[in-house]
C-alpha cells in the first residue's frame, strides 16, 4: 500500500507478513507492531510517536443503527484518519472501533497536534442514508522508546486513552508514567483486598440512629474499615471504589451483611443489651441490585442469625436505585416482600427529584448532610427543609437527617416534624465493643 494509505514496508518478524484489515484497507496490529520495531531500530533523529484512537460510544452506536451501518462508520473513520496523517505515518486498525497511527521522527508537540488534527477530522457527521451520526474519539499518546517491547507501548497509550475517556473524551492525553504505577499499585492493593476479605482484616464501625423526640436508639449504622497490617485503619472511601471496579464489592458486601447481622444478633441476645429495640442499617451498591443471588444472600444472612427481616434495613443511594431497569425493580420489589426495610441514602445529592418517590418500595429516605449544614446559618433554611420534610411524609416516607452536630440543630430539626436523625452529636462511629458499652450503659443519646 501507498504512503497515503499508511503502511510502508516493515521487516519480517516470526516469518509473517503484515496484513491488511478486510473492511477498512488499513495494516492489521501485526503491521503496527512490525512498523513499531522498525522505528526502534531507526538511528539518530527524533523517536516516533504512536496515537491509540478509542471511538467514543461506539458500542451504543452499533446497536442503534445496526451492523451493516455501524460498519459504514468505521470504513469512513478509516478513511478521515488516513487522509489526515502524514505521508510517513502508519495507519492501523487493531480490531473492533480502535485505530492506531504511527508518526515517524515526531516531538511531542508535533504529535499531540497530530492527534487534534483527526479528533477534528472525525467532528462532521457521517450520512448513513436514512440517518446522520456523528463520531468521535479518545486518544492516548505514547512516544517511542527502545528497550520498550511493542505490547508494552500499546498499553502504556491505552492507559493514556482510557484517561482521555475519564477526563471528559475527545481529546490526545499523553501518557504519563504515574498512570502505570497507579495501575500497579491498584493491582497490588485488588490483591490485598481479597486477602483482607478472607484474612479477618475488615473491620465493622457503627453509628447510632436516634428518635429526636426521646432520644431513643431506632438503629445502628455499620461501616466497614480495612485495618491494614501496614497502613492503618483505611476508610471506605478509599477502597470502596478499588472493590466496585474489580468485582470485589459483591464479595466485600455479602461480609458486611454477614457480619453486620451477627453483631445485631448477639446484641439482642445479650440481656445487658437486649433492652435496645433498633435495627441494623447496611450499605447496598449497585452491582448487588444485578445479582440475581442478593435476595438470597440477605434471607439467608437474616436465617443464619435468627433474626425476623425487619431488623435489617439496607439503605442505597439514589444513583443505583433510580436505574429503573427490570433486574433493580426485581430485585427491590423481592426484598420488599421479604421484610426487610429499604431506605434512599444521600437523598438530595442525586437526581433530587420527588417524583419517583412515590413509585419505589421504599420506606425509608436518608436526607443528605448538606442540607443540615447551615441551619442556624441562614433565616430561610428550616422553612426549606420544612418542605422538604413535608414531601417525604405525604410520600407516605419516614426520614431520617444526616450530619446533626449540635443541640441547636436536632431541636430545631424536631420542631418542624422531623423525626429522626444521625450524626455525631449522637454518637461518631465507633467499633463493635465500644458500641456494645454505649448499649450497656446510655437509655438515650447522646449519653
Amino acid at each position: 500500500m501507498n504512503a497515503k494509505g499508511g503502511l510502508h514496508p516493515a521487516r519480517q518478524s516470526e516469518g509473517r507478513e503484515p496484513r491488511t484489515d478486510p473492511l477498512t484497507g488499513l495494516g492489521d496490529r501485526f503491521a503496527l507492531e512490525s512498523a513499531l520495531l522498525e522505528a526502534q531500530k531507526a538511528e539518530g533523529g527524533l523517536p516516533a510517536a504512536l496515537l491509540l484512537l478509542d471511538l467514543d460510544g461506539f458500542k451504543a452506536l452499533k446497536k442503534s443503527v445496526g451492523h451493516a451501518a455501524a460498519d459504514q462508520v468505521l470504513m469512513t473513520v478509516a478513511m478521515r484518519i488516513r487522509e489526515t496523517a502524514g505521508e510517513n505515518d502508519v495507519v492501523t486498525r487493531l480490531g473492533g472501533d480502535e485505530f492506531a497511527v504511527l508518526l515517524r521522527a515526531t516531538p511531542l508537540a508535533k504529535a499531540t497536534a497530530a492527534g487534534n488534527r483527526i479528533l477534528a477530522a472525525l467532528e462532521p457527521e457521517i450520512d448513513l442514508g436514512t440517518e446522520s451520526v456523528q463520531c468521535r474519539a479518545s486518544v492516548g499518546l505514547r512516544m517511542v522508546e527502545p528497550h520498550h517491547t511493542p505490547s508494552e507501548l500499546l498499553l502504556e497509550a491505552d492507559m493514556a486513552m482510557e484517561e482521555s475517556k475519564a477526563e471528559g473524551r475527545n481529546k490526545v492525553k499523553n501518557f504519563d508514567p504515574a498512570t502505570l504505577l497507579a495501575r500497579q499499585l491498584q493491582r497490588q492493593i485488588v490483591g490485598e483486598l481479597a486477602h483482607a476479605i478472607d484474612s479477618d482484616q475488615l473491620v465493622l464501625f457503627y453509628q447510632p440512629i436516634v428518635e429526636l423526640a426521646t432520644g431513643r436508639l431506632q438503629g445502628s449504622e455499620a461501616l466497614v474499615r480495612w485495618n491494614h497490617p501496614e497502613h492503618g485503619l483505611i476508610m471506605p472511601d478509599r477502597f470502596i471504589p478499588i472493590a466496585e471496579s474489580s468485582g470485589l464489592i459483591a464479595k466485600l458486601g455479602r461480609w458486611v451483611l454477614r457480619t453486620s447481622v451477627a453483631q445485631l444478633a448477639m446484641w439482642r441476645q445479650d440481656a445487658e443489651t437486649a433492652h435496645h429495640d433498633f435495627t441494623m442499617r447496611i450499605n447496598v451498591s449497585a452491582p448487588d441490585l444485578q445479582s440475581l443471588e442478593f435476595v438470597d444472600d440477605v434471607r439467608e444472612a437474616l436465617s443464619g442469625a435468627g433474626l425476623p427481616p425487619e431488623s435489617l434495613v439496607l439503605e442505597l443511594t439514589e444513583s443505583a436505585i433510580i436505574q429503573n431497569n427490570e433486574l433493580d425493580r426485581y430485585t427491590l420489589m423481592s426484598l420488599h416482600r421479604l421484610g426487610v426495610g429499604l431506605e434512599i441514602d444521600d437523598f438530595g445529592t442525586g437526581y433530587s427529584s420527588m417524583g419517583y418517590l412515590r413509585k419505589l418500595p421504599v420506606d425509608h429516605v436518608k436526607v443528605d448532610r448538606e442540607f443540615v449544614r447551615d441551619l442556624g446559618k441562614d433565616d430561610t433554611q428550616l422553612t426549606f427543609l420544612a418542605a422538604i420534610q413535608q414531601v417525604i411524609r405525604s410520600c407516605g416516607l419516614d426520614g431520617i437527617w444526616e450530619g446533626i452536630e449540635t443541640a441547636e440543630q436536632a431541636e430545631a430539626l424536631r420542631s418542624i416534624g422531623c423525626t429522626s436523625g444521625q450524626g455525631y452529636y449522637f454518637g461518631r462511629p465507633v467499633p463493635g465493643p465500644e458500641f456494645t458499652e454505649n448499649l450497656k450503659r446510655q437509655q438515650t443519646w447522646p449519653g
